[in-house]
């Protein structure tokens, strides 16, 4: 923890239960700066910083980053950061860099990339963690609206068992519709919104394992959970998220970005 750090945020970290971690990488090939990038006046990581922070389903939030200009720009506005290392393969690896310090139970991965996040989706990936102690992972999911998002391999689909444990996540349009007649539904299949719950323990052993054959192939840092066999609860939700990865993302969201924040 940075030595001249607010104890109020120490304070109310050692009592959290779940805790956002926010990772916010600086470098994108696409977007250079991204967690900084302007949206209605504000950089992009205060957008999803305060969202995530209106959610009722969560104690405490962090940002993870490997770049002092992003720390510089969370603190400005009131919240607080933590740097971690430059060189971790996924999102995920880097806030478990941060879980390692903390004692809470929970930790919710939100992507520091969509600032449109809705904040009931937290408390819908957190409520089977809740119900269930057995489930180690939790994510969610929206059913597909757009024929054009099947085939989208930034679009990444998900599959579910019957009880809504993940089977597979893929880029490609799973599930393969063989023989259907008309046209593919594109309601047959589902996007995986990418906001994670972790239970802190178990996060911390994932974060030790290698990166998989097929985590690397899809890269979808996910697969590294169900290659080494555990199991992902997919929880269906009714919102979207937007997530920024182009200047079209960025321009997009700019439109639809509301004047929610604190003054």
């Amino acid at each position: 923890m940075h030595p001249d750090r607010d104890p109020a945020h120490i304070r109310s970290l050692s009592q959290a239960r779940r805790v956002a971690v926010i990772p916010a990488r600086y470098q994108s090939s696409r977007l250079p700066g991204k967690p900084l990038l302007e949206i209605a006046g504000r950089p992009m990581i205060e957008h999803v910083y305060w969202r995530a922070n209106a959610s009722p389903a969560i104690d405490a939030v962090i940002v993870a980053t490997d770049d002092r200009r992003v720390r510089d720009a969370v603190e400005a506005f009131g919240g607080l950061a933590v740097m971690t290392r430059a060189d971790h393969p996924s999102g995920s690896d880097r806030v478990a860099e941060v879980a390692a310090s903390l004692a809470c139970d929970l930790v919710v991965n939100v992507q520091g990339d969509e600032p449109l996040l809705a904040t009931e989706m937290i408390a819908e990936a957190v409520a089977p963690l809740d119900a269930d102690a057995s489930i180690p992972m939790g994510t969610l999911c929206r059913r597909l609206d757009a024929a054009a998002e099947l085939d989208d391999p930034n679009v990444v689909k998900v599959v579910t068992d019957g009880s809504g444990f993940a089977l597979y996540f893929s880029r490609a349009p799973i599930p393969y519709v063989r023989d259907a007649a008309g046209g593919r539904d594109p309601r047959q299949a589902f996007k995986h919104v990418g906001l994670y719950v972790y239970r802190r323990t178990f996060l911390l052993d994932l974060a030790r394992l290698e990166p998989t054959p097929l985590e690397r192939a899809e890269s979808l840092e996910q697969l590294r959970a169900l290659e080494h066999g555990f199991r992902i609860r997919v929880v269906e939700t009714r919102h979207d998220s937007v997530g920024v990865d182009t200047e079209a993302d960025l321009e997009r969201v700019r439109r639809l970005a509301a004047p929610s924040l604190p003054a």
